[in-house]
């Protein structure tokens, strides 16, 4: 009785079918049509001209950034990170895991809260960037910041 209960479990062991594994959500036949929403849409690809990212996304409102017509904003800090991004990476209220100039700008993105520059405001640069941004979008707006040397008064 033990043997045929052990060959019963390997038979069925060895016959075992397993799922597939996901592309993607699983979508319940009787769910309908699913549609796209905003949400689900990113603000730029990454292949537009950078200036045109940076106008897309909105960044020029609050920012002044060297070399985009229209960046004159003075709510966030100016994006001259190749003078700033070290000073940043160092000050003392820095707790972000980032370990270079590029990681900074990508971090920021990703999760603003994880450094404010002193003297601009908390919570004002919006957490949803990193989930509007494609990757190459967002590191193609790294690689452009990350040699920014503009002059630029800082604040």
């Amino acid at each position: 009785m033990i043997v045929m209960g052990i060959v019963l479990l390997y038979a069925l062991w060895t016959l075992r079918i397993e799922p597939a594994p996901s592309a993607g959500p699983v979508v319940s036949v009787n769910a309908g049509p699913t549609s796209l929403t905003a949400e689900m849409i990113p603000l730029v690809s990454g292949d537009e001209p950078i200036v045109e990212v940076f106008t897309k996304v909105g960044c020029p409102v609050c920012h002044v950034i060297p070399g985009i017509p229209g960046a004159n904003g003075q709510v966030g800090p100016p994006l001259t990170l190749g003078v700033t991004g070290v000073q940043r990476l160092a000050d003392p209220t820095y707790r972000g895991r980032a370990s270079t100039v590029h990681e900074y700008v990508v971090e920021s993105v990703v999760d603003p809260a994880a450094f404010v520059v002193p003297g601009y405001p908390e919570r004002t640069m919006p957490v949803w960037y990193g989930a509007k941004l494609s990757a190459l979008a967002l590191e193609k707006i790294a690689e452009y910041l990350e040699h920014q040397t503009g002059n630029v008064p800082a604040k």
